[in-house]
């Protein structure tokens, strides 16, 4: 099955030319290039968000330090 324009278009606006970080404020997203969508239980959300404050940092910088203490301790 082919992309249509309007796939290609939402494809290239949303992954491919928009490496900024996404809105922040809209729920399940962390970036450092790019946007990448994770689910988190209202209840993880909302720890996250109060956290996030407490510390100055967004949640995807968070998320971000997390994801990388994980990996580093696995290798």
């Amino acid at each position: 099955m082919e992309m249509t324009d309007e796939e290609a278009v939402y494809w290239d606006d949303n992954y491919t030319k928009n490496t900024v970080m996404p809105d922040l404020t809209k729920p399940g997203y962390f970036s450092r290039k790019y946007g990448m969508v994770i689910t988190l239980d209202p209840e993880t959300s909302r720890a996250l968000t109060v956290y996030a404050g407490t510390v100055c940092k967004s949640p995807a910088e968070i998320i971000a330090e997390m994801v990388r203490e994980k990996i580093a301790a696995s290798a």
